[in-house]
């Protein structure tokens, strides 16, 4: 019978571990071949990032161009699965006037959650009392951090009342300067908690990173010319931008757009896109309703005017940052020497992004272009082989009719 409880895979070896996922999974001797490339991530290193690796996983990567941002000319890599997000991030790059982007301090939330405390109040005072002595604590065992300027800077407390009873709400702050910031945030929040403990007298629970980056975020801005894409697709945008605005189902997927190319750059230099996707989409709700994250208007000159701001908490150190291959040419590529010159870029990508997407779909609509690229991979699902791709594809187009049943017909001769 089959069974998932297998002791000490991770001790296994390679071997070991495929021929085990083999047997389990009924698979080929071919399967397993596939397993077994592992490109630029080789075996001995992806074992290294995770526990039970029997393979890697790649996606595409590509480069968008036509970048200007800060008055500095990117490529910028992609690492992504969706057909023409990287072709539509690079045309509205291509229209655009250029980008100008600023961070905000590298400045993390450490929360530590105490309860069973019978004066909350005076709790948060305690505790605020000793506010010297709390960071102290919390910097002692993080010399390098401070070394380069970061390290907890202040603490804060709030008081949170829950169907368990009141509790108190400790936020370490700290800037954790060009890290992301989880391993030393959640370890100096470890540090204080018997202090806060002491001080309360209560219990510390959770001592943990907020993905809520609220004093960690990016703004980017860009203006397009009607010279360059026509007064009526800049009205265009304006009615698709206030459609987001007011109603939560559309800004859901406006939000996901700007995400398609915030997370293919997050992913391709190595850093966290869960942490930054569930920041993005908290902070778009901070107001108490979901909002975009982007926002349009008109300038004097009639032109338009796209603005993003969202948390951006992405590092340079540490992580598949410096440990994946790829990670690290993709860094090296964009020529950034800081986190904050890194998040600049990927929230201006968010925009250009953002950008594309209402221009496609509030004039020829997103189909057009995304089905022209999505109809090679329909031909190839089809069985088309190398050679005829292209030509499958084209015909499906010119028939806007997309799809594996007409792909395969076309490879029979049918008309």
């Amino acid at each position: 019978m089959k069974t998932s409880r297998i002791p000490k895979f991770y001790e296994r070896p390679l071997g070991d571990r495929l021929g085990i996922v083999k047997e389990f999974g009924g698979l080929s001797e071919e399967d397993v071949t596939q397993l077994q490339k592992y490109g630029a991530l080789d075996f001995e290193t992806a074992n290294r990032m995770i526990e039970n690796v029997v393979s890697t996983f790649a996606l595409p990567m590509g480069i968008a161009t036509n970048f200007v941002i800060n008055d500095k000319p990117c490529l910028v890599p992609f690492a992504i699965e969706e057909p023409s997000v990287v072709a539509a991030a690079s045309n509205a790059a291509r229209l655009s006037a250029g980008f100008e982007a600023k961070a905000t301090e590298p400045i993390m939330i450490g929360q530590i959650q105490v309860v069973n405390i019978k004066k909350p109040k005076k709790a948060l005072k305690d505790v605020l009392k000793h506010k010297k002595e709390i960071l102290g604590k919390a910097n002692a065992g993080d010399s390098t951090l401070v070394k380069f300027g970061g390290g907890a800077i202040n603490i804060e407390g709030k008081e949170i009342k829950t169907s368990r009873g009141k509790m108190v709400v400790f936020h370490l702050l700290v800037d954790v300067r060009d890290a992301m910031g989880a391993n030393a945030v959640n370890t100096m929040c470890e540090r204080i908690a018997p202090m806060i403990e002491e001080l309360t007298r209560g219990i510390a629970r959770l001592r943990i990173i907020s993905n809520l980056a609220v004093h960690r975020t990016v703004k980017a801005k860009s203006v397009w010319k009607k010279e360059s894409i026509g007064e009526e697709w800049i009205e265009a945008i304006l009615d698709a931008y206030e459609f987001a605005a007011n109603d939560e189902h559309r800004a859901c997927t406006h939000n996901k757009g700007i995400m398609n190319g915030i997370d293919a750059v997050v992913i391709a230099t190595g850093n966290d896109f869960r942490a930054v996707e569930a920041g993005a989409h908290a902070y778009a709700a901070r107001s108490g309703k979901y909002r975009p994250l982007t926002k349009y208007y008109k300038d004097k000159n009639d032109d338009l005017v796209g603005e993003i701001e969202l948390p951006m908490a992405v590092g340079l150190v540490g992580g598949a940052t410096k440990t994946h291959p790829l990670a690290k040419i993709n860094v090296k590529l964009l020529g950034v020497k800081t986190a904050n010159e890194l998040a600049e870029i990927i929230a201006s990508v968010g925009l250009a992004q953002n950008f594309a997407a209402l221009k496609a779909l509030a004039t020829e609509g997103i189909q057009r272009g995304h089905m022209r690229l999505h109809a090679k991979n329909i031909a190839a699902t089809a069985g088309a082989t190398e050679n005829k791709i292209d030509e499958i594809a084209a015909k499906m187009v010119e028939e806007k009719n997309i799809s594996v049943s007409r792909a395969k017909e076309i490879m029979e001769g049918k008309k």
